[in-house]
């Protein structure tokens, strides 16, 4: 019998399973999977302060960062990706390099570094995840993390000042929210419209891609002008909404793709235009039927000159 997999990891709010990017991840490749986990939310009391999310707990086994993990859960035969090509399997991993060389120094940005969303969200929300005395420290450890590895990753060091990388932070997210957008296209997930492989489930690309995009798409922020350019792409929040209703809200319905609800406008609007002609055209019967009917007027004949003549008495 296989042992229980348990994954601790934050908790959720703001209509998602989770608030934290790679927790979101793994409970996203879980539910393609198949695989079962018992969710455990943190508090921080389970272990030390230096302790990483999510982690996956199975018998004696214990395995950190969502990549680790989703290569455990292979080994475990639940794989998201067996129906992948070569090419396929390389293009996820280009878009995974993408997404955390590109989007995930905003995202740190945005909940982390800019005051506002920190003071009135990020900061709050953690802080009443945190028992006491730990939730004044929590969040500000957290904040001076994720500020140290926005400047290493982007390669400008530790003395660099944020606000000399600010611009081109946000500019390389906005690029990397576009090439999504073009890449996902009117499909449902990302290797759904693929030319070589059409792939009707989703696979590790969109964990990763709901795990990068859904916080940002759902969380109150006061400031973010990186969140109000995903909201203009409406096939990303689309995809993030679907998979929300499909894999974590069982329930409600799933939503249409807007391709399909063009269509069904399209047809329904075809049908009144027939429903009208066809009225139209009973109506024109109707008045012919009812109108009165008259034979045809047919001038009488002249009588011919011989006949005349044989008429006539002698």
């Amino acid at each position: 019998m296989a042992a229980a997999m348990e994954l601790r990891c934050w908790g959720g709010d703001w209509g998602l399973p989770s608030v934290h990017t790679d927790s979101l991840v793994v409970l996203a490749y879980a539910k393609f999977s198949g695989a079962k986990l018992s969710v455990s939310p943190v508090d921080w009391t389970w272990k030390t302060l230096t302790a990483s999310v999510p982690e996956l707990v199975c018998g004696d086994t214990v395995v950190q960062e969502p990549t680790q993990i989703l290569n455990f859960l292979r080994k475990q035969r639940f794989n998201a990706d067996y129906e992948l090509t070569a090419r396929q399997g390389a293009d996820t991993l280009a878009y995974i390099a993408l997404l955390e060389e590109k989007l995930r120094p905003a995202l740190l940005h945005t909940f982390w570094v800019d005051a506002e969303n920190y003071s009135n969200l990020t900061r709050p929300w953690f802080a009443s995840r945190s028992p006491f005395p730990l939730n004044f420290f929590i969040p500000s450890r957290l904040a001076n993390v994720a500020l140290a590895r926005i400047l290493v990753t982007r390669g400008e060091g530790l003395l660099h000042r944020i606000s000399e990388v600010e611009g081109k932070i946000y500019s390389d997210a906005k690029e990397c929210l576009n090439l999504l957008s073009y890449r996902l296209g009117t499909a449902d997930y990302f290797f759904d419209n693929s030319l070589i492989c059409r792939l009707h489930s989703p696979t590790s690309l969109d964990a990763f891609a709901f795990g990068f995009l859904a916080p940002l798409h759902k969380a109150d922020l006061p400031s973010s002008p990186l969140q109000s350019h995903l909201r203009q792409l409406d096939n990303l929040t689309r995809f993030c909404d679907n998979v929300l209703a499909a894999h974590f809200c069982p329930d409600k319905p799933r939503l249409l793709p807007p391709v399909q609800e063009t269509m069904d406008a399209n047809l329904q609007k075809l049908t009144q235009l027939v429903n009208k002609e066809s009225n139209l055209i009973e109506k024109m019967d109707d008045n012919l039927r009812s109108s009165p009917q008259h034979k045809p007027h047919r001038t009488k004949p002249k009588p011919c000159l011989s006949s005349s003549k044989n008429s006539t008495p002698a």
